[in-house]
């Protein structure tokens, strides 16, 4: 289980979230804190995987709290959700070390989303011994366009050219209608695809039809 330290000033607030983190399967509310001292003392006492924080709390703000976590050597993963929207604070999160942020308000889903991100890079990590390059991109996220290196028997004209084929569908689409977008062969199309869903840069769902196997469809993810 992933235990989770609610921090939050406001307490219904407090109570939603710890609502809405019970619902994921895996994940447990181990304590809830209503201010920055407050969440010091519980995260060092209860030792939780994982800080809701929020930013504006009645004592000090929720990147400090993040800060003086780190300084004290507790290494819990910490995801913003708070109302602050200015750059500065979101960019002093991600320097802190924040693992996403958060704006209010927000739908159960996102919040579930990203909690499902922290137990697939926990899991990631605990199934691994020794990362290699691809390993490190989908814990980080993909490295910018142009800076990855491309598997034997790849190449990046093709995989730019099925990339703006993606983008070009932003609802989706299948091997064959990529291959008829690109001018490509479908198994041609269909590798790189392939390669685009195992490094996070495109998800894949299944379209069930009538009889037969289902299809598979891609949609780019990120900018």
């Amino acid at each position: 289980m992933t235990k989770v330290l609610v921090v939050d000033d406001d307490f219904m607030v407090a109570k939603l979230h710890c609502r809405y983190v019970s619902a994921v399967p895996g994940f447990t509310v181990s304590g809830v804190a209503h201010s920055g001292a407050e969440a010091l003392r519980a995260a060092d006492r209860l030792r939780p995987d994982l800080v809701l924080l929020d930013v504006f709390l009645p004592d000090m703000d929720g990147v400090r709290v993040l800060r003086e976590l780190r300084a004290a050597g507790l290494g819990m993963d910490a995801l913003f959700i708070t109302a602050a929207r200015d750059v500065g604070t979101i960019r002093s999160a991600l320097r802190a070390g924040a693992l996403h942020y958060l704006i209010k308000p927000f739908t159960q889903a996102a919040l579930h989303e990203q909690l499902r991100h922290v137990a697939s890079l926990r899991s990631r990590l605990d199934e691994l011994d020794e990362a290699r390059q691809e390993d490190v991109d989908q814990i980080f996220g993909t490295r910018p366009r142009g800076s990855r290196e491309l598997p034997k028997g790849l190449a990046a004209p093709t995989a730019d050219l099925v990339d703006s084929v993606l983008r070009a569908h932003p609802e989706g689409l299948s091997a064959t209608e990529c291959a008829e977008a690109g001018s490509l062969s479908r198994v041609s199309a269909r590798r790189y695809l392939e390669y685009f869903a195992a490094t996070g840069r495109a998800e894949v769902t299944l379209r069930y039809g009538g009889t037969g196997r289902p299809e598979r469809r891609y949609r780019r993810l990120g900018q």
